[in-house]
């Protein structure tokens, strides 16, 4: 449910108005939407939804037309790339450990000030709010830091929409999510005080890109999609995934890849620079460049071309796979021999064939293939430029040989029979199963006393060599 907290104030000058937006990407999460004004401002009042209700883009368009009415149009983005109301639950202190919060900026700010929170806003609504925000002012967003936004003098007369990237990705640094979103909150509380020590009053709302964490209301039914199995959304609607990239010789499909995420890393400046390459290879309506790319029989290779990622003018991302007949297992195998980043005139080399192998039949998947925690891939040599990046591809899928049609073939999967839970349980049945034996063998050693001592009757007498 929403809640709108008000101080009163009499402030004149004009204010600039914060904004951190939490959205979704997908119809069926939800993301926090959080708004607040500095010291001697107050949001006009809202009347706040009913529990459990998700509000739409009208709905949310609405709130800030109204929330915002009364205040001048000079607005903050901070535009997180995940978030939902569990991430607060666990790491913002609600059950009185404040000083294990995360969120202490952010609290700080909402206590002491006016403030509209909605827990609940659809997708389409979050990822709507710079839109919304940019038609509100007619001013273009600037994307900025802390360290340019302490350069600047803010002219309080002209309106204004900064934007400030915020990040929740805890694969390719080793981070926590409790580290990320402290280290977030941190930003916020700089932002904040530039502000205050430049004299500029301001309002806030928050939102993120994507929902961190998913609930699912109703069993999941399955839909297929080509050969790959999907769940079913808990609106009865299946969700609608992106084709996977296919690479045609002579007509023919020779090699298929899907990837929810194609995430690449590299370290500058002490700290872990990331790009996410999935928007510019999946997706409706979106060519991806295969350019340099081949396949034979025994060989494969597929080659994504793309341009300024991190600042480089060209980059490509590619995949050298190969097919061995192995005597041992009597069957052909295919293995990814390589995978290799070139960038304006560099190469970074991984090795994969460790532990990206299938039959040659099959496709490959794997939920996380990385170079980092839990490393698929390394990096080829010691010197090799691969130590300065970090790969990481979620829910990947790979088929480059036997391709029949668009389809993927059946899957070898990464993960192993013996899982980790499989073996505790084992171990632990295990430890039960003898401790249970043991138990009847010490039951089945006791002995009962073969003469009995009568009160009545002359005492037993028991000769101690007996």
């Amino acid at each position: 449910m929403a809640a709108v907290r008000t101080l009163s104030g009499n402030g004149r000058m004009n204010m600039l108005v914060f904004v951190c937006v939490f959205a979704a990407v997908k119809s069926d999460e939800q993301v926090p939407v959080v708004a607040w004004t500095s010291d001697g401002f107050v949001l006009s009042p809202v009347n706040a939804p009913s529990a459990g209700h998700t509000v739409s883009v009208d709905e949310l368009e609405s709130y800030l037309n109204r929330a915002m009415s009364t205040t001048p149009h000079n607005l903050l983005l901070f535009l997180q790339d995940k978030l939902s109301v569990d991430d607060f639950t666990m790491y913002g202190g609600v059950f009185g450990n404040k000083q294990d919060s995360v969120f202490r900026n952010l609290e700080a700010a909402l206590d002491s000030s006016s403030s509209l929170w909605l827990p609940s806003a659809s997708s389409s609504a979050a990822a709507s709010v710079s839109t919304l925000l940019q038609n509100q002012i007619d001013t273009a967003p600037l994307y900025m830091n802390p360290e340019t936004l302490a350069q600047l003098r803010l002219n309080l007369s002209v309106t204004a929409l900064l934007v400030f990237r915020l990040p929740y990705s805890v694969g390719a640094d080793m981070m926590s999510a409790k580290e990320v979103l402290s280290g977030n909150d941190e930003v916020i509380g700089q932002v904040l005080s530039i502000m205050k020590a430049q004299s500029v009053p301001y309002t806030a709302v928050f939102t993120a890109l994507r929902a961190s964490r998913v609930i699912e209301e109703a069993s999941p039914t399955v839909h297929s999609v080509g050969s790959r199995s999907l769940l079913q959304s808990r609106h009865g609607e299946p969700p609608a995934p992106y084709p996977p990239v296919e690479f045609k010789e002579k007509g023919s499909t020779c090699i298929l890849l899907w990837a929810e995420e194609l995430v690449v890393s590299q370290y500058r400046s002490g700290k872990w620079e990331r790009h996410d390459l999935a928007s510019k290879t999946f997706g409706e309506g979106v060519m991806p460049d295969l350019a340099g790319s081949s396949c034979s029989e025994t060989h494969s290779r597929l080659v994504l071309n793309y341009k300024d990622v991190l600042n480089f003018q060209s980059f490509k991302l590619i995949f050298v796979m190969n097919q061995h007949h192995y005597k041992v297992s009597a069957r052909r195998w295919f293995t990814m021999d390589l995978v290799q980043l070139e960038y304006d005139g560099k190469k970074a080399l991984f090795n994969a064939s460790h532990h990206i192998y299938a039959p040659a039949e099959y496709s490959y998947r794997c939920e996380s293939v990385s170079s980092s925690r839990y490393p698929q891939l390394s990096p080829h040599s010691a010197n090799d430029n691969a130590n300065e990046w970090q790969i990481s591809f979620d829910d990947f899928q790979i088929q480059a040989f036997n391709v029949a049609g668009k389809d993927f073939s059946y899957a070898s999967d990464c993960a192993g029979f013996f899982t980790p839970g499989i073996w505790m349980g084992l171990v632990t049945s295990l430890l039960m199963v003898l401790v249970l034996t043991y138990g009847l063998h010490m039951i089945m050693q006791l002995r009962t006393m073969d003469r009995f001592d009568d009160p009545k009757g002359p005492a037993i007498s028991v000769p101690q060599t007996e």
